[in-house]
């Protein structure tokens, strides 16, 4: 089976439901409110699990009782507990979430632990780092570490993705580590200052990203490499909840190149993975297993089973 090394964020996440997204400063009466389990590591860990990769995770929570259920939480999923970290002076990171009614959602993270997560930490899981066929971070914990993972990784021949959520700046030094970079529209323009995907895509390209996908919601996925420029369609699904879909996409896209497939293949793979997320609500709770992406594949016309 695939390996896929993910590093990253953990979270509790505490969502509502509303009618509307609120304006600045307005308050508006919320309907369900259910707690679940996030961060993009976590997730996108999870996702590719679901997807078919066997996955090792690399993240600290708090020694508190948030920390304790995502460990029992991950490690019943499948997910070896030996490389998630504890730091007992900080509390488990939290997002608080709002989702309307069309499935368009807020979110804001207090970050906690996983801002503890350090270079040494990423040092020390360098054997892991090695043996793994993808390796795949966001930037939810410190750059410093994300960049050192980065640095191991390609030194060892490992396929890197770096999903820039959220977008912060990125050296040509971290960017040129980068085989996959997988930002969302606007994450493109914060990186780049640039309003057209198209246009952002290249300059990211030109900065020495090897290849940039950029996710675009309903209107699917945009893969630009030096030589080409792709266009791929969203699939047709009925979104209730966007929580997690980009993490859904990382996750099977890292899944699908740990196999070995083509990186358009893999694009194909993940909107799937993207577009089912949506379809239920929560994060790791809506994640798609792999039957089910395949599925949805066989019924746009692709057939990635073999």
């Amino acid at each position: 089976m695939p390996k896929v090394i993910v590093i990253g964020s953990a979270n509790v996440d505490f969502t509502v439901r509303v009618d509307r997204l609120p304006s600045p400063g307005e308050t508006v009466l919320g309907q369900d409110f259910y707690q679940s389990l996030g961060g993009k590591g976590a997730n996108q860990a999870v996702a590719a699990l679901r997807a078919g990769a066997t996955v090792a995770f690399l993240a600290k929570v708090g020694a508190d009782a948030h920390g304790q259920h995502l460990g029992l939480h991950l490690a019943f999923l499948g997910l070896p507990r030996e490389s998630l970290l504890t730091d007992p002076s900080r509390p488990t990171g939290v997002a608080l979430i709002m989702v309307d009614r069309t499935g368009r959602n807020l979110i804001a993270v207090a970050p906690g632990s996983n801002q503890a997560l350090m270079v040494e930490d990423v040092q020390r899981a360098s054997r892991l780092i090695s043996e793994a066929a993808v390796l795949l971070v966001q930037l939810e914990v410190p750059l410093p570490a994300v960049a050192e993972a980065l640095r191991i990784a390609k030194k060892h021949g490992v396929t890197t993705i770096l999903n820039p959520a959220p977008a912060q700046p990125l050296s040509r030094e971290v960017l040129t580590l980068v085989d996959v970079l997988t930002p969302n529209e606007s994450e493109a323009q914060a990186l780049t200052g640039l309003t057209d995907a198209a246009d952002a895509a290249r300059a990211l390209v030109e900065a020495g990203a090897r290849a940039v996908v950029v996710t675009l919601a309903e209107r699917g996925a945009l893969l630009t490499q030096t030589d080409r420029t792709r266009q791929f369609p969203a699939y047709a699904v009925k979104a209730v909840d966007a929580t997690a879909a980009g993490d859904a996409f990382n996750g099977a896209l890292a899944c699908a190149l740990a196999e070995g497939r083509s990186l358009m293949d893999a694009v194909v793979f993940a909107n799937a993975a993207g577009a089912l997320t949506t379809t239920k609500r929560g994060a790791q709770d809506s994640l798609p297993t792999r039957t089910e992406i395949e599925a949805l594949c066989r019924q746009q016309g692709h057939d990635l089973t073999s």
